[in-house]
C-alpha cells in the first residue's frame, strides 16, 4: 500500500514541477518551440539514470523511495505524451523541419542525459 501512495504523491509533485517549468520557460522564450518539454525530458532522463544507479542497482531502498521518485515523480515529470502532441503541432504549424528537430533533440539529448546519469551514478555512488 505504501508504494501506491508513494507513486501517487510522486506523480502529483512531478506533474506540478513539469507544469511550472514548462510555463516558466514558455513565458521566458515564447511558445514557438516546446523548450519546456525538451528541458523536463532531458533533466528527467538525467535524474532517472542517477536514481536508477543509486536506488535500483545499489539496492539502496526497499522500493517505496523508488516508487516515489522514479515511477511517481519522474513518470509524471517527463512526458512523452506532451512531446507527441507538440511534435505533431510543430509538423502542422511550422513544418517537417521543426518537428524533426524536436524529435531528434528529445531522442539524442534524453538518451545522452540518461547515459550521463548512469555514468555519474556509477562513478560517484560506488
Amino acid at each position: 500500500m505504501m508504494q501506491w501512495l508513494a507513486v501517487a504523491l510522486g506523480g502529483a509533485l512531478g506533474a506540478l514541477a513539469r507544469f511550472g517549468i514548462v510555463r516558466l520557460l514558455t513565458a521566458w522564450f515564447g511558445p514557438a518551440f516546446p523548450l519546456g518539454t525538451l528541458t523536463v525530458n532531458v533533466a528527467g532522463s538525467l535524474a532517472a539514470g542517477l536514481l536508477y544507479v543509486r536506488l535500483v542497482e545499489q539496492g539502496a531502498t526497499d522500493g517505496v523511495l523508488c516508487a516515489l521518485l522514479i515511477v511517481g515523480f519522474l513518470g509524471a515529470f517527463t512526458t512523452f505524451s506532451a512531446f507527441s502532441v507538440e511534435t505533431l503541432r510543430l509538423l502542422e504549424d511550422v513544418g517537417l523541419g521543426a518537428a524533426a528537430l524536436n524529435v531528434a533533440l528529445n531522442l539524442v539529448l534524453c538518451l545522452a542525459a540518461c547515459g550521463l546519469g548512469l555514468w555519474i551514478g556509477r562513478a560517484y555512488f560506488a
